[in-house]
């Protein structure tokens, strides 16, 4: 099977509704107001630089370990799977390639019964190229921009899919070879897409 990798954040699973909840419980906790909805639904930059919205510089460090204390408690149980994204882990051989640090991405992988052997956190833009080449992956799977220049920069076909806030224009602007509204079409038409630029 062909060695691919994935994105995680809305590329496999939803991830606002737990890092809404998150964001809800730091208020709480630090009196510090977050707009949990908005801050869960900019996705993308490391954690630091939401943080940094909302945070002093000198607390952004502070406040980093506490979300990423909560997270496992408030995030993992609610967040679902996006739709094919199983499907789409078993027909390939999977690595996952994420800003997320890798513990966190394991637990979310660990709770759905998801097996994959490489995961490798706290990755973005040329990192993510990086690991894209030393993994041997031939194509990348993401919802967000940067994911299709990280596999540009790898030299391999990026797949959008507009699970996330990213719409066809956009990832096709960043270099996408194709882009589909979710995991669910790799099913049936996977091997051919790494063929064709051709949407579905």
């Amino acid at each position: 099977m062909a060695v691919i990798g994935f994105d995680l954040d809305m590329t496999l699973i939803d991830s606002r509704p737990g890092i809404e909840a998150v964001y809800t419980e730091m208020t709480r906790r630090t009196g510090v107001f977050i707009d949990a909805r908005l801050a869960a639904n900019r996705l993308g930059p490391p954690l630091e630089t939401e943080l940094a919205e909302w945070f002093p510089p000198e607390q952004v460090d502070e406040a980093a370990e506490l979300y990423r204390a909560l997270y496992p408690e408030f995030a993992i149980e609610r967040i679902p799977l996006l739709p094919g994204a199983r499907e789409a882990l078993e027909a390939t051989t999977p690595v996952v390639i994420t800003g997320k640090k890798e513990h966190l991405a394991r637990l979310h992988l660990d709770h759905f019964g998801l097996s994959v052997e490489h995961v490798v956190g706290w990755a973005w833009g040329e990192g993510k190229a990086e690991a894209l080449r030393e993994l041997g992956a031939e194509a990348y799977v993401g919802d967000h921009p940067g994911d299709m220049k990280a596999a540009r920069l790898a030299g391999i076909p990026g797949l959008g899919v507009t699970t996330g806030s990213h719409s066809e224009e956009e990832l096709l602007s960043a270099g996408a070879d194709r882009v589909v509204p979710d995991l669910t079409w790799l099913r049936t038409a996977f091997l051919d897409s790494l063929k064709s630029p051709v949407g579905p």
